[in-house]
């Protein structure tokens, strides 16, 4: 038996613990009855960003850490535990050693045993760590190990979950023994490992945050007694060692998805002809791959291809893997779209100003490599022993030193010597290291006398990706059910990084630095790109939500051109006040206000106007100067995808702008519950909204504004106009097929007119024609989806199970496709079914009222939580005046309906929602007002 027990992990372990935190911080709120519990003295041993976490989130549940013990500063920087310990007085050790020679050092085992802990807590220890240590407190030590225990004991265990295949990925809370990660569980989680999961991404989604939570979870169990220790079997046991090179080679006969999972897990020699060569950062090839040059591997079944998007490599199965960077033996790393460009670009000769700069930044260098003599302009940041955390503290550093150039990381390990990097810095100052060419893998459709071009994947940061964890769905067209494309699938990952890009362009990008009237130019380009694309817009529109082509090309995509328009001349025109103060004498004092943008925005979308609604939330939200993260309906992406492809030429920075396909209960509840986002605007069902109102609520207390369901009454009285009541009553229900928030959901039509009324509508559905929506003849397309078609069937089967008559349709269209007739129901009372529940389809629900009886059927139609719309068509502009005012709801109609336009603020009351979308009010509830007292 080992005497000493030791938990260690790899080097890649503490990068990967580092780069997740740096990505978010994470805090847990546990059930309010742990404040209650039992508490404990701990001491924390261990280091790195997660070890930081335990402690702070310890903490906060109210145990009293006695003693963190970590490792000694390195260059003169703290661990990240020990910054936090020491900023909050908690004593802290740093021990080079615990042990010489393998004997425990008694003086720090004695400074050790001082503190009087009750439980060791060691979240991440590099560390060897005596026994009498270990077993010295009253309730033993407990160690976070990230594999399902007992297979992979050691070191490197999540990069070995990924070399081996593994379905499922987890970690273990164990207790500590005189084994190498041998003692028994405490506790244990585990998750599903994606097709495209990395180290990286397996921590940031579930280790890291997991495993702070189950420390902390860990730790009030055994305060509370409640602790198994369960022993380990012996079954399914395994141990590897430090991963290394040596054994991580690519098989290239192996299935593209095994090979997937060791070059994200590992970074290993690849068998290229330029010799040994890691392999950083790949994922599973979705839809065509781009042309490129063709590149042999000895033993790979067919030939790699280097295209414009990375390296590609094909496994046995026919699948293809997407490689981003290589890195060669002497260190250097490129874009693997690179490898066969030959020697290396022109240097840029620098200005006196940039040879200034050049020399600040040489110094930011000397202050990080503290331990070179001087830096030289062929020093390696790398191999002058900075790691992943120096490379942060660079980038920030020069950021902050030269506000406005866009530095990443990455750009680091591209340019690792002091030259190098200083010419990749000017280039970047000068503009010259100017954006990719935006890459598009579309679907495309002939179709409507052209051929669409669909983006299909996520677009994050200015760029086309799959999802993270590689999912996808099928588009479906209405009009017969056939799979226009398959889409991908956003997954949480992909809202964290999509919502981190928003954020770096806000904070740090050229658009919340750009003067206003520039910040309207862009927009303005974008809407003459949406109109010299209107065509296409307004095809793909009908494919995909049903909507007949010539609506798609006047409101669908005809408004939010308009929209676009009317808020990028908003850009340069919002403004403050001044207001005169009393508060001193002499009134030597100015007031005034600001106007400010709220930061990064979340937009969610319904699926009957998918652009339409795009533009009414985005524009104003970009006029205002904030990024956003938009998830369009799961159902309806194709047109928000195109818009994505639209902005980036029309020059909008990357990150401003991000588009997430998936579903809601994913995408949409991650955006209401993100703490780094500070305002969500939604248009939907109310169920949905109050929904996500309460996740805003107990996330941040974000901004919100509602646009949401809606049971809108249209009254028509026995003096109207009769023939325009007829058509715009029936506008009122059937425009875009009734899939339209301020449909008339109830129609109160006056007793002596009721039944010419129904018999005219009736006549006109007749000769309404339904069919093909690209049919420019055609009336009346399909609904949205078959869920939603099936739910109308339902809809008016309740209808005539209550009494109420069906006067005409009902039923769905024999044809492929999702049709449904334009249907009729009179004599509906007002405790239906149908009179209090929206069908949000093309059902007209009329009910009588007595003549002259208008405060009955006032009463009448505000008996509904629902307030968004309304409507009166009376030839009597008295009556319509006393109506209007009286009528519950955010929009009233007098002789008309549907009649929005970009200047008219549109929201409704009650439970309708609230905030509004178009006008000036809209571009309100994307700012922030800013009180400035000066006193001179």
């Amino acid at each position: 038996m080992n005497t000493d027990w030791r938990f260690l992990l790899g080097h890649e372990h503490l990068q990967c613990f580092q780069y997740v935190c740096e990505v978010e911080t994470c805090v847990f709120l546990l059930p309010l009855q742990h404040q209650y519990q039992n508490k404990l003295k701990l001491a924390i041993i261990g280091q790195s960003l997660f070890g930081q976490e335990v402690y702070s989130n310890l903490r906060k549940q109210g145990h009293k850490v006695v003693g963190v013990f970590t490792v000694p500063d390195k260059d003169g920087k703290a661990d990240p535990l020990a910054v936090a310990a020491e900023k909050e007085g908690t004593p802290v050790f740093k021990f080079p050693r615990w042990r010489v020679k393998g004997k425990p050092i008694p003086e720090v085992v004695d400074a050790y045993k001082a503190v009087g802990a009750e439980l060791n807590v060691m979240p991440f220890c590099s560390q060897f760590i005596p026994m009498n240590v270990i077993d010295h407190p009253k309730h033993g030590s407990i160690i976070y190990h990230p594999s399902i225990l007992p297979l992979h004991r050691g070191a490197s265990a999540i990069n070995w979950t990924l070399i081996h295949g593994d379905k499922k990925a987890g970690f273990t809370v164990f207790w500590a023994d005189d084994g190498l990660d041998t003692g028994p569980i405490l506790l244990q989680r585990q998750c599903d490992v994606e097709p495209n999961d990395t180290v990286d991404t397996l921590y940031n989604r579930f280790l890291f945050p997991g495993g702070i939570k189950a420390m902390v979870e860990s730790v009030q169990l055994i305060a509370d007694g409640k602790a198994p220790r369960t022993p380990q079997p012996e079954e399914g046991a395994s141990y590897e060692g430090i991963q290394k090179k040596s054994n991580a080679k690519v098989n290239v006969r192996r299935q593209s998805e095994i090979r997937h999972y060791i070059i994200s897990g590992t970074c290993i020699g690849s068998g290229l002809p330029s010799g040994s060569v890691t392999l950083y950062g790949s994922s599973m090839l979705g839809g065509s791959v781009p042309e490129g040059q063709p590149l042999d591997i000895e033993g790979a079944s067919q030939a790699a291809r280097v295209t414009k998007n990375g390296l590609v490599l094909y496994g046995t199965d026919g699948k293809a893997l997407l490689v981003k960077n290589l890195q060669f033996e002497d260190g250097k790393m490129i874009p693997a779209s690179k490898y066969f460009s030959s020697g290396e670009s022109a240097s840029v000769e620098l200005t006196d100003d940039e040879k200034t700069m050049a020399e600040e930044i040489r110094n930011i260098w000397k202050g990080i490599l503290s331990n070179v003599p001087a830096i030289e302009d062929t020093t390696d940041f790398f191999k002058s022993g900075a790691a992943s955390m120096d490379v942060v503290r660079l980038v920030e550093e020069v950021k902050q030193k030269c506000a406005g150039v866009q530095l990443q990381n990455e750009d680091v390990y591209m340019a690792t010597t002091f030259q190098d990097f200083i010419q990749m810095f000017v280039r970047k100052l000068r503009g010259e290291d100017q954006e990719e060419e935006l890459v598009v893998d579309y679907a495309t459709k002939d179709v409507n006398n052209m051929t669409v071009k669909m983006p299909y994947q996520c677009f994050i940061n200015g760029k086309f990706e799959d999802s993270e964890n590689g999912k996808t769905y099928d588009s479906i067209s209405p009009t017969d059910g056939s799979v226009i494309c398959k889409v991908s699938y956003a997954s949480v990952g992909d809202v964290d990084r999509a919502v981190a890009a928003a954020k770096e362009a806000y904070e740090n990008g050229p658009w919340g630095k750009m003067n206003p009237r520039d910040r309207g130019s862009l927009l303005y380009r974008l809407a003459d790109l949406m109109e010299e694309h209107q065509e296409e817009l307004a095809t793909i529109e009908s494919i995909d939500s049903g909507a007949v082509y010539t609506l798609a090309l006047k409101t669908h995509v005809g408004m939010s051109i308009q929209t676009f328009r009317y808020f990028a001349g908003w850009c340069d025109k919002i403004q403050g006040k001044t207001i005169p103060i009393n508060q001193a004498r002499p009134n030597r004092n100015l007031t005034f206000t600001k106007k400010e943008p709220l930061g990064v925005c979340a937009i969610v979308i319904p699926w009957n106007y998918p652009l339409m609604m795009l533009a009414w939330k985005s524009a104003a939200c970009l006029a205002a100067g904030n990024t956003l993260v938009l998830k369009p309906a799961q159902v309806t992406p194709l047109t928000a995808l195109k818009f994505a492809e639209l902005s980036v030429k029309a020059g909008i920075p990357k990150g401003v702008i991000n588009i997430l396909p998936g579903s809601g209960g994913v995408v949409g509840q991650r955006l209401s519950e993100h703490p780094d986002i500070r305002k969500l605007g939604f248009t939907g069902s109310t169920p949905i909204g109050k929904q996500i109102m309460k996740s805003c609520a107990v996330s941040n207390l974000k901004k919100v504004s509602l646009e949401l369901g809606g049971k809108s009454p249209l009254l028509i009285f026995s003096d109207c106009d009769m023939d325009k009541a007829v058509r715009m009553g029936m506008s009122s229900v059937f425009f875009n097929k009734g899939e339209n928030c301020i449909a008339a959901g109830r129609l109160f039509v006056e007793e002596s007119i009721h039944d010419e009324f129904i018999d005219r509508v009736v006549e006109e559905i007749k000769k309404m024609k339904i069919g093909d929506p690209l049919d420019r003849s055609t009336d009346h397309g399909p609904q949205n989806h078959k869920a939603h078609l099936d739910k109308l069937l339902e809809y008016c089967e309740i209808g005539v199970k209550e009494g109420a008559t069906l006067v005409y349709g009902g039923t769905r269209v024999d044809r492929p496709g999702f049709f449904m007739e334009p249907t009729v129901f009179t004599d509906v009372e007002d405790h239906m079914f149908l009179a209090k529940e929206e069908s949000f389809g093309p059902v007209m629900v009329v009910s009588k009222f007595k003549d002259g009886d208008v405060d009955g059927v006032l009463q009448r139609a505000n008996d509904t939580e629902y307030g968004l719309a309304s409507g009166v068509f009376t030839r009597d502009i008295n009556k319509a005046m006393y109506v209007s005012e009286r009528l519950e709801a955010g929009t009233v109609f007098v002789n008309t309906y549907n009649k929005t336009d970009v200047a008219t603020p549109f929201g409704g009351f009650k439970q309708s929602g609230f905030g509004k979308d178009l006008g000036e009010d809209a571009l309100m509830e994307y700012l922030k007002t800013k009180a400035v007292t000066v006193e001179y």
